[in-house]
């Protein structure tokens, strides 16, 4: 799932109101942030086989410290544990601990088996949604527009970059989306990928920070 993802973050927003986008981004998409890293160092594997799947070509070959569910579990914790010695809020430490959690269950909808429980274990799980491409959209732009809708209605533009940029934002996560089920398979290169993600990460990153910056919560009793 990727698009989805972000529908979890800008929902989350209602719960937690005091938490930049950014951030709510950052912790929904955290193991995949860390995963070209592993790549990078060789810790996980990755293949590139085109058709693999009808919406994508990874083959996970091995993905446990970013993708298992208790190395999820663990992650989320310690998310939780960071953001509350820094900001001392624990809702919103509770939030983000259970954003980057979300990851493993929203993966699971999409994934063959492939997601395994453990990094001591065999037994992997997968819903295969990837295998229909029509579903995948379907499930992945309701997730989506419906956690958009929830950030509207919560936040308001201070002014016309809150607003366009907001839409700006959103037009780039479909594009990106449509791009990556309908357009060619990736470069079976680990360099090529890690460069390729990071930049596309730290751009949608750095729109989130910049378009929450230019909102604010529409109700005081919200914070």
């Amino acid at each position: 799932m990727f698009i989805g993802h972000f529908g979890l973050s800008f929902a989350a927003k209602k719960a937690a109101p005091k938490v930049s986008l950014i951030t709510l981004f950052a912790a929904t998409q955290f193991v995949d942030i860390l995963w070209p890293f592993m790549l990078i160092f060789n810790i996980e594997k990755v293949a590139v086989v085109p058709g693999y799947t009808k919406v994508n070509a990874y083959d996970f070959l091995y993905f446990p410290f970013t993708h298992s569910l208790l190395m999820g579990i663990v992650w989320g914790i310690l998310a939780t544990f960071i953001y509350f010695l820094i900001k001392k809020d624990i809702r919103s430490a509770v939030v983000i601990g259970l954003c980057v959690l979300s990851h493993w269950f929203f993966d699971l909808i999409v994934h063959t088996t492939d997601l395994p429980i453990t990094p001591f274990g065999n037994y992997k799980m997968g819903f295969g949604l990837w295998n229909h491409i029509a579903a995948t959209l379907i499930i992945e732009f309701l997730i989506f527009f419906g956690g958009l809708s929830v950030y509207i209605s919560t936040t308001t533009a201070k002014n016309k970059k809150g607003k366009w940029g907001l839409l700006g934002l959103a037009v780039l996560l479909v594009i990106v989306t449509i791009s990556n089920t309908f357009g060619p398979p990736p470069p079976d290169s680990v360099k090529v990928l890690f460069i390729s993600f990071v930049i596309l990460m730290a751009l949608i990153l750095f729109l989130a920070g910049w378009v929450d910056r230019n909102r604010e919560i529409k109700f005081s009793g919200n914070q």
